[in-house]
């Protein structure tokens, strides 16, 4: 009995041990299916708000309309350079083989290409607009607004797009007119100005625009007719060549002779100038892409030829050791990147009411990378505690310099990437015809003037960018992927992930094969900086070339 007794506080402790283990593992169970329930949901809301905003960058412009006509103003400003020596021939031969033989058809064409496209669109959203706000025949519309009968954000948002489009046929038209008067053909410019002045007619709001073509009609009718705060009008809506053009006729009809000099004057001053931007702008990108032809060219022969012992063929089956599973994967794309910077921290600063647009362009430019800095140290702050508990990680994950030279392989991958994007993009233009957004911060550099902002955006797209975006979709979610898929699986993947991220539909095309070059040149080279490199020289030459295309345009 006595035995009985001594052993009995003994099988207690142990049902009390068994029992504990018990209910630690039923915590962790709880809790695990809790974090899964949260990441769901997570993932359920960042999927609803994604295809909400790619579908609304279904009914916004892109860049590149702009950017084709902003390189067609410079030509047109080029085509005013004279010579001042009058012998001319060697200028002429040299603006023939820079802007082909006949630039104010090919600006005119473009321009018109542009309209065709505008109008299109116009009609296409008029159409979808009218659609959803036609009452129904059989439904009475209530006489006392409710909030169902509010616009909804659909109906809004195409009520912006047939505005911006309606604007953007106008400054077309008004730009048209001009080009046609420089081809002697006044007739058309004069129906041209008049469509406008007849369109702005059944618009409830004034429109400035309508004005400024009722003062080009005027220069250009027979009799002239000059109208008062004409000046005005020219330097306020047009710009550029555009403004010289208009400008000029008017100094001549009001026999204005020192200022029409001046004008002349300072229009070759930027018609110099714009040669050099021309170079800069189409020359050297045309360079670098026959170059990158060369050498994709070289690579794929030496493929054929070498087989597995080829560049391209190096580490292209050499997959990663993952020690975490989908799970992890996928809380650091949601939670780390797209809840984060796309839904945590908007309605966190939005609910604070810190933004520095009302102070300028060097306080929005500030805002920006405050904003991408937040967003990325939030979001590499997730990776890092998401795989803290799989320290040490396996060799190869997070490597900088890798098993190749990283600026070689960096700026080769650039070099290809020249090519294959410029040559998606005419297809992807023919896609959109101008439409499904862009990044907005490519718009904001096209139109920057102040050289401080941006060079604070410069930082932004060739700095933070390219690190935390690397780290991210090349640095662990391509590796993550190759448990699942071979390693070219996880590149696309990946690619497409990348692309879908930055919430244009226009983009996912041509941001995916960019994703796939820096993804081939990751599983390659297998360090980072390599990736990094392209991606800096990419945004960087890109942003270059808007600032200059914006600087001359004006």
């Amino acid at each position: 009995m006595q035995e009985s007794e001594r052993q009995s506080p003994v099988g207690s402790s142990a049902t009390h041990k068994e029992k504990q283990r018990r209910t630690e593992k039923n915590i962790r169970m709880t809790g695990k299916q809790l974090k899964r329930l949260v990441l769901a949901v997570a993932t359920l809301v960042v999927v609803v708000l994604l295809g909400s905003s790619l579908w609304a960058s279904l009914s916004e412009p892109q860049v590149n309309n702009r950017l084709q006509l902003y390189q067609t103003d410079l030509l047109l400003h080029a085509t005013e350079l004279k010579s001042d020596d009058g012998a001319d021939a060697d200028l002429t031969t040299a603006q023939t083989a820079l802007l082909g033989n006949d630039p104010l058809s090919s600006a005119l064409e473009e321009y018109q290409t542009v309209r065709e496209s505008a109008e299109t669109n116009l009609k296409r959203f008029q159409t979808e607009l009218a659609k959803l706000t036609s009452p129904s025949p059989t439904i009475e519309s209530p006489a006392i607004p409710t909030p169902s009968s509010r616009p909804s954000a659909q109906v809004r948002q195409l009520q912006l797009a047939v505005q911006q489009q309606q604007d953007l046929l106008d400054q077309l038209d008004l730009r048209i007119g001009i080009l046609q008067v420089e081809q002697n053909r006044l007739d058309a410019a004069i129906v041209t100005w008049t469509t406008l002045i007849d369109r702005a007619e059944t618009q409830t709001s004034e429109n400035l625009l309508a004005e400024t073509a009722t003062v080009l009609t005027g220069l250009w009718s027979n009799p002239p007719r000059l109208l008062p705060d004409a000046e005005q009008a020219l330097q306020r809506h047009l710009e550029g060549w555009f403004r010289y053009k208009a400008l000029m006729r008017l100094y001549e009809l009001q026999q204005r002779s020192d200022t029409l000099v001046a004008l002349q004057a300072a229009e070759q001053q930027i018609a110099q100038e714009t040669v050099f931007k021309l170079a800069l702008v189409g020359v050297m990108p045309a360079f670098g892409g026959i170059i990158g032809v060369v050498l994709l060219i070289v690579l794929i022969i030496q493929w054929v030829v070498r087989g597995k012992q080829a560049l391209l063929a190096e580490n292209e089956n050499l997959a990663w050791s993952v020690p975490w599973d989908w799970e992890t994967t996928l809380q650091v794309l949601v939670l780390g990147f797209f809840f984060v910077g796309q839904i945590a921290l908007p309605l966190l600063l939005g609910t604070i009411g810190l933004r520095f647009t009302a102070l300028g362009n060097r306080a929005e430019a500030v805002y920006t990378v405050f904003y991408y800095l937040l967003m990325s140290g939030s979001g590499l702050l997730i990776l890092y505690l998401s795989v803290k508990p799989y320290f040490p990680l396996p060799e190869d994950w997070f490597r900088l310099l890798g098993k190749r030279n990283w600026f070689v392989w960096g700026l080769g991958g650039y070099l290809v990437a020249l090519p294959l994007m410029l040559g998606i993009s005419v297809i992807n233009q023919q896609i959109w015809q101008g439409q499904g957004g862009s990044n907005p911060l490519l718009q904001t550099v096209l139109e920057e003037g102040d050289r401080v902002a941006l060079a604070i955006f410069l930082f932004t797209a060739a700095v933070a960018a390219p690190v935390f975006e690397e780290l991210l979709f090349r640095g662990f979610l391509l590796p993550s992927l190759t448990r699942y898929v071979p390693v070219w699986g996880a590149i696309v993947l990946s690619s497409l992930l990348f692309a879908i991220a930055h919430l244009s539909l226009s983009e996912v095309l041509p941001l995916a094969v960019l994703g796939s070059v820096l993804g081939f040149v990751y599983t390659r080279s297998r360090g980072l900086l390599a990736p990094m490199l392209l991606h800096s020289l990419w945004n960087s030459v890109t942003m270059l070339g808007l600032f200059i295309l914006g600087s001359g345009a004006k």
